[in-house]
């Protein structure tokens, strides 16, 4: 295994590390960095989404459990205004509107009444204003209006007489008379419009009859009024006011212009108004918002703080699933360009035992086969060459044995006919030739001898090729079974890289339903469905490269189906080829019977004349014989050199498909 990994090194080496570097780190160019930055930003924008969200939240919260309060608050200061406003009203209806007070305002208003009558009826008059206000502390002064004007006011108290002079003319005392209700009337504020005003007015009216009516105005000073604001409970910067339905301040817990919100800063406040039912007053608290929202504050600042620890724990979750992910799966696309080069040897080291750890040793145990399988299917094509080399050597030393008897057959058949004359024309000479027939018969049986020889030679290696040949096809369908088991291996990663895409839609599908919220497993979901299609391309990288190997395996099979008739051809012709020479070594055999018949009769001839005439067509006989039987050898010669030209042409093919399949198995030797 460290061999291995040794002989991948050098090939990252060539292509560079700063290439590498720059390819991981550029998204559109690495799942490892697209990932990242998706796991990155979703986790970021979830935790900044969701510390927003709090503080809005604590914010409004704060805000309606603030304004709930104060509106409490508000409620319970309104009732008791409205007590102290009822007490005023109920001890100025009581104390001068009763019938005695207003017996002394018709009298007084009546015109026959004399000065000194009139003087009595004033001070009365007079005196019962005066005991209203003694009894009714902080009362500035009250005064008595004629409707019609018969009687000049009377006035206890702090009362200012230009008012009461023009009072008949004022808008106020119109209403009066005409609601027949109690008016609660805002006096001149203090110095500069923001000032509280030092007093109000209580307004209320007794219509007579023939309209001798009269009209009570009471000023009544507004501390009690401050006094009441002050005493709520307000918290920070908060301030509490009083205005009056014509929006004149009457009273506020602060005096200081800062502490009264206007209009331009309404919008930075929590402004809570409640009426007083009585006056139709309006009493509100203003509290700023940056005092309501210092706990909330802390909420921001706990999630910026968040935040930041976030995304550190979040980079080194993210480069974690860079190096568990995208870093083996680039290790594997380097191994499996290198391995379509030709370089059989490398192998993908082993972490885990999750999805890419059997992916790792699945691509091992592919390369590891695919590796002997070459080696293997390489050493048997060497030795299929070399038997062919062999076999066309045999084939040659056959061709040219044959082409020895051919011609020791045709020597045999020209001295067979230069015999058959010889013998018409002499015979003292046929003894001679009779020694010159056998010594070339004796030539062409060792001839015919050393022709079987060869034959069962090359029979025997023929053989021995067939197997090799039978052994070589049994182990290329071993590689092409081999070739099947990854592509098998191939579709079960596809259907995992499928399923994993159907997971990323049902997760995108999730996602929009949730809306919102779910925007950032939108792009994780996006995300992994991109690192499925990059799994399926390597997928079809590899599937690819087991087609190149399956398409070079069907070329072995085609060639090997290609060797296998002419190894049976061979075959079949060295048979044939035995069977001649057999055939040719008998009829040798008979020949050279008849050679010592020959001989035998000729010695007759020798020593007995007399059977001279018998001999002579005894000889004619034998050479008639022994002519037919050249030409019957002559023929089988010829046949043969035809089956030795045809078995030399075999062994060239065969040396030409062993040279191809040794080309072809080339490329895997690196």
């Amino acid at each position: 295994m460290k061999k291995r990994r040794l002989t991948f090194m050098p090939q990252w080496k060539k292509i560079g590390l700063r290439k590498i570097k720059r390819a991981t780190l550029h998204p559109s160019k690495s799942v490892g960095a697209r990932v990242f930055l998706a796991f990155f930003l979703s986790t970021m924008t979830f935790v900044l989404s969701l510390g927003c969200v709090s503080y809005q939240m604590s914010k409004r919260t704060i805000a309606n459990n603030a304004e709930l309060s104060i509106r409490q608050t508000l409620e319970q200061t309104a009732e008791k205004l409205d007590l102290t406003l009822q007490r005023f009203d109920d001890s100025l209806q009581q104390s001068l509107f009763g019938s005695d007070i207003q017996d002394l305002a018709r009298r007084g208003a009546l015109a026959g009444t004399d000065a000194r009558e009139l003087i009595v009826i004033r001070q009365k008059l007079t005196s019962a204003l005066g005991n209203w206000v003694f009894a009714n502390p902080g009362a500035l002064g009250v005064a008595l209006i004629s409707k019609s004007g018969d009687m000049e006011p009377v006035s206890s108290g702090m009362i200012d007489k230009g008012i009461l002079q023009a009072a008949r003319n004022a808008a106020w005392f119109k209403e009066a008379i005409a609601s027949r209700k109690a008016l609660w009337q805002a006096g001149e504020g203090g110095e500069g419009d923001s000032r509280p005003s030092k007093r109000f007015s209580l307004i209320k009216a007794l219509p007579g009859p023939s309209g001798n009516g009269y009209v009570v105005m009471a000023e009544i000073k507004t501390d009690f009024l401050t006094d009441a604001l002050t005493k709520i409970d307000l918290e920070g910067q908060a301030v509490a006011k009083l205005l009056s339905a014509d929006h004149v301040l009457l009273a506020a817990s602060s005096e200081q212009e800062a502490y009264l919100p206007s209009e331009a800063g309404a919008a930075r406040a929590l402004t809570v108004t409640s009426a007083v039912s009585l006056s139709q007053w309006q009493l509100s608290i203003a509290i700023p918002m940056e005092v309501l929202m210092q706990d909330a504050r802390m909420i921001l600042s706990t999630t910026y703080s968040m935040a930041v620890i976030v995304a550190i724990i979040a980079t080194l979750i993210g480069i974690w699933m860079v190096r568990s992910i995208a870093s083996p799966l680039r290790n594997m696309k380097g191994l499996m360009q290198e391995a379509a080069s030709g370089n059989l040897k490398v192998s993908m080291p082993v972490r885990g035992r999750d999805e890419i750890g059997e992916l790792s040793r699945s691509f091992n145990g592919m390369m590891a086969q695919m590796d002997e399988l070459v080696l293997q299917t390489r050493l048997a094509a060497s030795e299929v060459l070399h038997t062919a080399s062999e076999l066309g050597e045999a084939s040659y030393r056959t061709s040219a044995a044959a082409m020895e008897i051919a011609g020791a057959t045709e020597e045999i058949a020209i001295g067979a006919a230069s015999l058959a004359e010889e013998v018409a024309r002499q015979m003292r000479q046929f003894m001679e030739v009779n020694r010159t027939i056998g010594v070339a018969a004796g030539a062409v049986g060792q001839a015919s001898e050393r022709g079987i020889g060869q034959l069962n030679a090359l029979e025997s290696e023929t053989a021995d090729a067939g197997r090799k040949t039978a052994a070589l096809a049994v182990r290329v369908d071993r590689l092409q079974s081999t070739a099947l088991s990854v592509l098998r291996v191939l579709e079960v990663m596809q259907g995992i890289a499928k399923q994993t895409n159907i997971l990323s839609l049902n997760a995108t599908i999730e996602a929009a339903r949730a809306g919102a919220a779910g925007k950032g497993f939108i792009v994780v979901a996006d995300e992994i469905r991109e690192l499925a299609a990059q799994s399926r391309r390597s997928i079809d990288l590899v599937k690819n490269t087991a087609d190149e190997i399956m398409s070079e395996v069907s070329a072995t099979v085609d060639a090997l189906a290609e060797v296998s008739p002419l190894f049976a051809s061979q075959r079949e012709a060295v048979a044939e080829t035995s069977e001649i020479f057999r055939q040719v070594h008998a009829q040798m055999r008979h020949f050279v019977d008849q050679l010592g018949t020959v001989t035998d009769t000729v010695g007759q001839l020798v020593h007995a004349q007399h059977t001279l005439s018998v001999s002579m067509g005894s000889v004619s006989a034998v050479a008639e014989q022994s002519s037919a039987t050249t030409q019957e050898v002559a023929s089988l010669t010829a046949d043969q050199q035809r089956v030795s030209d045809r078995l030399v042409e075999l062994s060239t093919q065969l040396e030409l498909v062993s040279a191809n399949l040794r080309d072809k198995l080339a490329v895997f030797d690196r």
